[in-house]
């Protein structure tokens, strides 16, 4: 007997573990025989087992002769505190459940298709980073009947999607602004280098005409540091300086404070400063930087699960996550 995929009668291994008390991932080492477990719980296991008459169905077995117990991520990069919160919550998830985890990093490029194709002739199925590849790639591999979570961007036929919630922050945020008396609002963003990026631009400039006020300008720049760092240098540079520079990232919002130091602005005083994720050194720096909270390590890790849910046949149909965020205020932006 395998754990391999799915269910006789409706039954899935997910819920023998519920009935057991245990893990997916401990049902799967009792199921393969593949590690210790402790007598208690694998009788506990086998009794949920039979009580309810779970026997992995045909195209079950056939699909375990091809198992390789491995997923596989795009990601557009290993570098920087989101990317690497995302990848350690997705590899977190994949080890409980007792998958190993294969790596494709593009360097911010659009992945090669056949490389593509290779790693997912050698893993159960994939997680798509937003623009690693295609819609017509992934449809592609949906239509070889590949398991596929799309991560960070909206939903495709076929594929799981996961992603954060961007609008309802972007207007708590410029509501908050405005609220204290911020007029003239200046973004560092490039709305087309990610969906993610692309709906904070959208909810920002929806969240201001909503209100009458003057519509953003927006500054487009790279998502990194050292962009972000020449480009706001430039705005410092200015005889009218914006209220407050909202920048579309941590990263960015990093880039910029070391920019007014460069330029001897003083942050907020001068002009105020906002930035979107929260990683760690958001709260550390000085000013402590006012930005939009996502959960960086519950995408990835909801994506892995998504992703074992579909593998194992627990469910058929293709979901949507949308994860809530939060606008967290500290001193960068001039106002508590």
């Amino acid at each position: 007997m395998t754990d391999a995929g799915v269910r006789r009668s409706g039954v899935t291994i997910y819920q023998v573990a519920n009935r057991a008390g245990v893990s997916i991932a401990t049902v799967s080492r009792v199921l393969r025989g593949t590690a210790r477990v402790s007598p208690d719980t694998h009788q506990r296991v086998l009794e949920a087992i039979k009580e309810l008459r779970y026997t992995p169905s045909r195209l079950g077995r056939a699909l375990a002769e091809r198992r390789h117990a491995a997923n596989g991520i795009v990601f557009p990069e290993l570098f920087g505190p989101y990317y690497s919160e995302v990848l350690l919550g997705y590899e977190e998830a994949a080890s409980e459940l007792g998958r190993s985890v294969l790596i494709l990093s593009t360097h911010m490029a659009a992945a090669d298709r056949e490389t593509v194709l290779d790693l997912a002739s050698r893993v159960d199925g994939l997680v798509l980073f937003d623009q690693t590849v295609d819609e017509a790639m992934i449809a592609e591999l949906v239509d070889r009947g590949l398991p596929v979570v799309v991560l960070g961007r909206g939903p495709v036929e076929g594929a799981d999607a996961v992603t954060a919630d961007n609008l309802v922050s972007a207007h708590a945020l410029v509501e908050h602004l405005l609220d204290h008396g911020h007029r003239r609002i200046a973004v560092l963003s490039d709305p087309n280098a990610s969906s993610d990026i692309r709906e904070r631009w959208d909810g920002l400039c929806a969240a201001l005409a909503g209100r009458g006020a003057p519509p953003a300008e927006l500054i487009t720049c790279a998502i990194d540091e050292d962009a972000a760092r020449l480009a706001a240098g430039e705005v410092f540079g200015r005889d009218e300086l914006p209220d407050v520079l909202v920048c579309a990232c941590d990263s960015q919002a990093l880039g910029a404070l070391l920019a007014a130091e460069d330029a001897r602005i003083s942050i907020p005083d001068d002009v105020a400063l906002t930035g979107w994720d929260d990683v760690m050194a958001a709260k550390y720096v000085r000013p402590a930087l006012t930005t939009v909270r996502q959960p960086m390590r519950e995408l990835g890790g909801r994506a892995a699960t998504a992703l074992d849910e579909r593998i194992t046949g627990a469910r058929e149909t293709a979901v949507h996550d949308v994860l809530p965020t939060e606008l967290v205020i500290r001193t960068s932006c001039g106002v508590h």
